[in-house]
């Protein structure tokens, strides 16, 4: 057969193709990219912290699995978010209107922060007390919905996944001393020590024993107990005897991380990652010292006017050290936190359009945690299955001070994390990357300021609780001395010890565990204060630049209103608008 021409077969060919094949679909539009990139985004972090997305029972997930996080694994995500941020950089945001730019702004932002981290090489050293997988895997069971068969047989499912996955982090953490990095020693050795108390407590007071009790079904419980005792704690044990046996020895025993390869670099990305903005460490630790001489003065003034003039250094050893600022036991501890967070609440359409929809529950930090955890917030659920909490310390409790107590469920419940979450959370036309992604910079700087907003609104029950919020904000002024000195300045662990406990109001247990958070969270201790600095100057912004006709409930609501966002999202949003 003599073949046809070349041109005529192709042009044949073009013709038939034309009229038989249907048009080809036409491309999405950048508003419906961007949005598709930024769900991405929200899915790939929930997958690798399933942890969050059980806490908030995010609609349609299921609750089956642990992440991959094989080193192989990590290296694949990092090529997808590299692909995700190359491809937001390419669309024009002149072209988008929200919600899709407000998606935009957040992806943009957040994975650029993420592709700057990737240099720490967390995989290889992740040994933490604080939030290592031991902990986040403790607080999975107690998130863990198991209220029918289908929700039981997950929790079956999911948690017969953490032998192989304890392997994995026994493999990761051997490759990473294989190339120079490694977890400070004394961090690991907290989590020895946590490792030690869960396998030392009876089965059903395992934290990882939460599903069986609440299953409501004998039959579930007994199989449940079962992978508990037969394979969850022997996987603890396997990874307690490694850390113990071989990687303990090995261990840094500097503090810094720029004892890592890299170690510089990473300090610098992880200041950016968590604070959302690019910084300098050497300016942190410079601003944080001007932060601290400032607040001295106004701590200062208070013990001229109710305390007698005590010199500042004796007066904070006098909340610490004097019975009648201590806590008499646990109970009175939970009370003085309720009746605090009570008004609190009555307070807000003071200052506030947005109100919490749902109320928080005040519950104790669980007992294998107590004594490396700090009084923190955990969200509400959002198919209203479980309700927000405050957990709070007793470890100790007639050891601690109440004077920071109230400063404390300010900050973490009401007009702090709690408004905020509850907001942003309720607000569902906003995209799922501003409802559901958290950076501290935002979340944290906000909390702050809301422990400052409190005294504005005359929620303070004495000079003394007065003095614990100017002695927390002396903390997280500390914070940006300490982290930075730590990580960039070359300090001890005892020298960033002393500093907190010349500054603040904190005992020496606490100071302590304090500094083993930042030397196993480099980076994120300055977000507080950085947060806050941005949220007070946009507001003072605002008040200079509308006068009479500023509204403080306004400027909150605008600052709430997009959820959460990094801060110089948040600044070009509320910086230029008429609040």
């Amino acid at each position: 057969m003599k073949p046809y021409p070349r041109t005529l077969a192709l042009g044949a060919l073009l013709a038939f193709a034309a009229c038989a094949a249907p048009p080809a679909p036409k491309p999405p539009a950048p508003s419906e990219r961007v949005l598709a990139i930024a769900d991405a985004v929200v899915d790939a972090r929930l997958e690798e912290y399933p942890e969050r997305a059980t806490q908030m029972r995010v609609p349609g997930i299921r609750y089956d699995g642990l992440p991959d996080d094989s080193l192989a694994a990590v290296e694949q995500r990092a090529r997808r978010r590299t692909d995700w941020l190359t491809e937001l950089r390419g669309i024009d945001a002149a072209t988008l209107q929200d919600p899709a730019l407000l998606a935009h702004q957040i992806a943009l932002a957040r994975l650029a922060d993420e592709d700057a981290v990737e240099v720490c090489r967390y995989p290889l050293w992740d040994v933490d007390q604080m939030g290592g997988w031991q902990v986040r895997f403790a607080e999975l069971a107690h998130a863990q919905p198991v209220e029918s068969a289908e929700l039981r047989a997950q929790a079956m499912k999911r948690f017969a996944l953490i032998p192989a996955y304890a392997d994995t982090q026994i493999d990761n953490l051997r490759a990473g001393l294989a190339q120079g990095y490694s977890a400070a020693r004394v961090n690991v050795a907290q989590v020895i020590g946590q490792l030690d108390r869960v396998l030392g407590a009876p089965l059903e007071e395992s934290p990882f024993y939460s599903p069986a009790k609440r299953g409501g079904d004998p039959a579930f419980a007994a199989d449940f107990g079962a992978l508990v005792r037969d394979q969850i704690h022997p996987a603890l044990a396997r990874y307690r005897d490694f850390l113990r046996d071989e990687y303990q020895a090995r261990a840094r025993s500097e503090v810094a991380v720029a004892a890592n390869p890299d170690g510089a670099a990473c300090y610098r990305a992880a200041l950016r990652y968590s604070t959302t903005l690019p910084l300098d460490p050497e300016a942190v630790h410079e601003e944080g010292l001007r932060q601290l001489a400032a607040l001295r003065d106004e701590m200062q003034e208070i013990a001229r006017r109710s305390f007698g003039d005590a010199p500042l250094p004796k007066l904070l050893q006098r909340f610490k050290n004097d019975p009648k600022y201590r806590y008499r036991d646990a109970d009175e501890m939970m009370r003085r936190a309720r009746v605090a967070i009570v008004r609190a609440q009555a307070a807000l359409p003071r200052a506030f359009g947005f109100l919490p929809t749902r109320p928080c529950e005040i519950e104790p930090i669980p007992a294998y945690q107590e004594r490396t955890a700090a009084p923190h917030y955990v969200p509400a659920a959002l198919d209203g299955s479980r309700p927000a909490t405050y957990r709070i310390r007793l470890y100790q409790a007639s050891q601690q001070s109440w004077v920071v107590g109230e400063s404390t469920a300010f900050h973490e419940v009401v007009p702090g994390h709690h408004l905020q979450i509850n907001v942003a959370n309720n607000r569902h036309g906003l995209p799922r990357i501003a409802r559901f992604l958290f950076n501290s910079g935002f979340s944290e700087g906000w909390a702050l300021y809301a422990e400052r907003l409190a005294d504005e609104l005359g929620l303070y029950s004495s000079d003394a609780d007065r003095m614990g919020m100017l002695s927390n904000f002396s903390w997280r002024a500390a914070r940006m001395v300490v982290d930075t000195g730590l990580h960039a300045e070359g300090w001890s662990r005892q020298e960033a010890i002393d500093l907190l406990l010349e500054n603040t109001a904190l005992g020496p247990e606490q100071a302590a565990q304090e500094v083993d958070r930042y030397i196993v969270w480099p980076g994120q201790a300055p977000s507080y204060m950085v947060g806050y600095l941005e949220i007070t100057d946009l507001r003072r912004q605002a008040e200079a630049r509308l006068g009479a006709d500023f509204s403080l409930r306004s400027f909150h609501d605008g600052v709430l209103i997009n959820g959460n966002v990094p801060l110089p999202v948040l600044r070009e949003r509320v910086g230029g608008r008429a609040a």
